[in-house]
């Protein structure tokens, strides 16, 4: 696991980023944390960096939206409302799983259906009142892209 200090928006926005430059078709990112955590701020700056340049509003009440740019869609998941586990299924998961990138706040709201093999990043509050901590783990699929980032050291 890797755990990273941000210290604002700024620096989740930039974590968010060096994500997106490495994420891929098929690659499912998991965002937990408390309500205000910041996981709708990374979602925004990730689909951003991959080339969004329209709102990119939450998806509380729509549950999903989808965003198609250049570099593959984007499907952006807010599972908060789900008031049973199978209901994702309803939202079009399994299309979004095969072809674009996922990116699902509260994903412990329909755990069983997601892949075992994502990425997970959970926010926590920082050391300071805008502060996050940010803890990364991911699966078989993630390893060497994570060894790679954490390598780098600007890269987190």
């Amino acid at each position: 696991m890797i755990s990273l200090d941000l210290p604002d928006e700024a620096a989740t926005a930039a974590l968010a980023a060096r994500i997106a430059a490495v994420a891929a078709p098929g690659d499912v990112i998991a965002l937990r944390g408390d309500l205000g955590a910041g996981k709708t701020s990374f979602a925004r700056a990730f689909i951003r960096a991959r080339g969004g340049d329209g709102p990119v509003p939450s998806p509380t009440f729509t549950l999903a939206q989808r965003y198609e740019l250049a570099t593959g869609p984007v499907w952006h998941f807010d599972f908060y409302r789900l008031k049973r586990p199978e209901e994702a299924w309803e939202l079009g998961i399994e299309e979004a799983f095969a072809e674009g990138i996922s990116l699902i706040e509260w994903p412990e709201r329909a755990a069983a259906a997601l892949p075992a093999d994502r990425l997970e990043i959970t926010l926590l509050p920082g050391p300071t009142q805008d502060g996050r901590r940010a803890e990364i783990s991911g699966g078989p699929r993630w390893a060497a892209r994570l060894a790679a980032l954490a390598a780098d050291g600007d890269a987190l």
